[in-house]
């Protein structure tokens, strides 16, 4: 028998008027849990085993206090006992393994772990999370169910007030739940929770990053880090560009970009770089993408698929500009990030 449980989380979290989840948030997952040094919260919550996500009473709740006094698990079952919004529920979710999440608390935790950084993209099997996830209305007075907006906006309109929503989506911006360390987010609504963001990086306005996708270091975002790619440190990704996940045409490639890497403005991905390459702005290569390989002469040496260049370091892609041919050669010159703007992250 296992004597670790994969991951644990307190949470509180939101339902529809037919008492169905909507979301949950977790203060502070934790992953692979010494089950000795929880047995006592486990046995008030009244866990049985397996994976399961236990909806918690106020009597629950003062037990899980009492059975870890002076922990931090004791001060989160106390503050969560003590909500001023009784409408919000109180749930133990216990991954005893990593295995397709189940349950809207389930998948939540999955995308907490990612955005607090303690599971990397990739690093969780998220099999059939959209299944789990309900559509939500994300607004001003809270998440509500789609269909009961009406009844909402009808209320806000009595009170003097207007319900304003934000987006409807199965995933809620990653700022309404996780504040990773040492990253800049200049338009909070384009970064999905779930994303993982390393210490250092900075995601502009037109900077997007999708769940179980990000970067590992410190990174410029300007462009588009779609769902699974993951960005090396020391890379920039210009204003505009696009990286294929796998839920934008990409099939099952992993897409990911190495360290030092630099895409233009405009330009694109559809296949793994690896480290010290560059695509010029306004260029996107796909996978079928025919591509004239220049040699140290700057002569032209046959012609590949870029798919073969896949994962390989020190390319530089570029449109010849007279005869609008696709070249790659190696790529000489290091890309730098500005380490004065990073270093104050």
């Amino acid at each position: 028998m296992s004597t670790t449980l994969f991951s644990l989380g307190l949470g509180i979290g939101s339902k529809n008027s037919q008492n169905q989840w909507l979301e949950v948030f977790y203060p502070a997952p934790q992953v692979h849990v010494e089950i000795q040094a929880v047995q006592p919260i486990l046995d008030a919550a009244g866990y049985t085993g397996a994976n399961q996500a236990i909806e918690l009473t106020n009597d629950a709740l003062k037990a899980i206090a009492n059975s870890a006094p002076n922990s931090d698990w004791a001060t989160f079952a106390e503050q969560f006992a003590a909500r001023s919004a009784q409408d919000k529920s109180a749930v133990l979710t216990v991954l005893a393994t990593d295995s397709a999440p189940q349950s809207t608390p389930e998948g939540y935790l999955k995308l907490h772990l990612l955005s607090h950084r303690l599971v990397k993209p990739h690093g969780l099997d998220l099999t059939g999370i959209f299944a789990v996830l309900p559509n939500v209305a994300w607004t001003n007075q809270g998440p509500i169910d789609p269909s009961e907006v009406a009844d909402y906006q009808l209320k806000a309109r009595l009170a003097g007030e207007t319900l304003n929503i934000r987006s409807i989506d199965k995933f809620p911006k990653m700022t309404d739940y996780v504040v990773p360390k040492g990253v800049r987010i200049a338009a909070t609504s384009r970064v999905r929770l779930g994303a993982y963001l390393g210490e250092g990086t900075t995601v502009m306005h037109e900077g997007f990053c999708n769940f179980n996708a990000g970067t590992l270091g410190v990174s410029m975002v300007e462009g588009r880090i779609s769902s699974g790619v993951t960005v090396g440190n020391n890379s920039d990704l210009g204003g505009g560009c696009s990286t294929m996940g796998t839920l934008s045409g990409g099939g099952k490639e992993v897409i990911s970009i190495g360290e030092n890497c630099l895409i233009g403005a405009n330009g694109g991905t559809g296949i793994p770089l690896g480290d010290r390459c560059t695509i010029e702005s306004g260029l996107y290569i796909t996978a079928g993408t025919k591509v004239t390989l220049i040699d140290e002469n700057k002569q032209p040496a046959g012609t590949a698929k870029a798919r073969e260049l896949a994962g390989k370091s020190d390319l530089l892609f570029r449109r010849n500009s007279q005869s609008g041919t696709i070249e790659c050669l190696t790529n000489k010159s290091a890309i730098s990030l500005n380490s004065e703007l990073h270093s104050h992250n």
